[in-house]
């Protein structure tokens, strides 16, 4: 445990306080995109990616986490209209305490992740992800008031899984990403740096893509679709050549409907915010690493 960069994580969750959650993911994604990028032609791409993008500046688990804490926080002291709302910039609320909590939450995701790391889990998942799940459960129950599934005051049952033409239409968006992520993997089969580094590429261009919904528009999250699929794809690749790509349009759908879930589940009736992306990416990312292991 890097004592300099547990510090610099205090930081990390003050800035995704004031930025708001998601908005300092879309900055992730950038720097993941960029990095990604430079790294596939060549380059090295590895401050934007593992200083910047995962590290304690704007790691998901440090950033966005701490804006999600923060976020709940403000909800709970009736600073902010509902504690749930992780597009928000915080700053607005000028308030020095809402900062402190995402600061102090940024460093507990930072000590997660390295936790975890530091298990035989460690290598199968993904820790940022895995680590916004347990900081998005443990800001629930010491902000929050509905409990790990929410509190559901509607009439008739409630939903957990969609159905119907939501089914219908989760299918054909996890498909849709799975295609094109795993066409562009059998491109370059045989670049292995490229090939190595293009999960993040996916991870960082879903990401960017979030900016539209913080602008109001109905753009969905797609990085539990598209970084399973990339990481399938790859798995695919080095067990059966260019064809065995399309493993990751059976990742993407799965993204997507455990995406779903999740969302229903965990996100919906509630008054802080647990993450569905974040939680099916590091369930997902087992399976695939599983999977590898089992045709490696």
């Amino acid at each position: 445990m890097d004592i300099l960069a547990l510090i610099a994580a205090f930081g990390g969750g003050v800035v995704g306080a004031y930025i708001g959650a998601v908005p300092a993911f879309v900055m992730t994604g950038f720097f993941a995109l960029v990095g990604g990028v430079i790294t596939a032609t060549g380059g090295d791409g590895s401050v934007a990616i593992n200083a910047i993008a995962f590290g304690s500046f704007l790691g998901p688990h440090i950033a966005f986490a701490g804006g999600v804490a923060a976020a709940a926080y403000a909800g709970k002291q009736k600073k902010l209209a509902s504690g749930a709302d992780v597009v928000s910039c915080l700053n607005g609320l000028a308030a020095p305490d809402v900062l402190l909590v995402g600061g102090v939450f940024g460093v507990i995701g930072y000590v997660i992740a390295a936790l975890i790391g530091m298990t035989p889990l460690g290598p199968l998942t993904d820790l940022p992800g895995i680590t916004v799940v347990i900081s998005g459960i443990i800001v629930r129950f010491v902000f929050g008031s509905t409990g790990l599934t929410g509190k559901y005051e509607g009439k008739g049952p409630r939903v957990w899984f969609s159905t119907g033409t939501g089914f219908v239409y989760n299918v054909v968006l996890g498909a849709g990403v799975g295609i094109v992520v795993s066409f562009v993997a059998a491109t370059i089969a045989d670049n292995e740096a490229a090939l190595g580094i293009f999960p993040i590429i996916c991870f960082g261009f879903s990401a960017v893509t979030l900016l539209f919904a913080c602008a109001g528009l109905a753009c969905p999250g797609t990085h539990h679709m598209s970084l399973p699929a990339g990481l399938a794809a790859v798995v695919g690749i080095h067990a059966w050549g260019p064809t065995g790509a399309l493993l990751g349009v059976v990742f993407g759908i799965l993204g997507s409907l455990l995406g779903d879930f999740a969302g229903n589940t965990f996100n919906s009736h509630c008054d802080s915010h647990i993450d569905p992306p974040a939680t099916t990416i590091f369930i997902l990312t087992i399976v695939v690493n599983l999977i590898g292991m089992a045709v490696g």
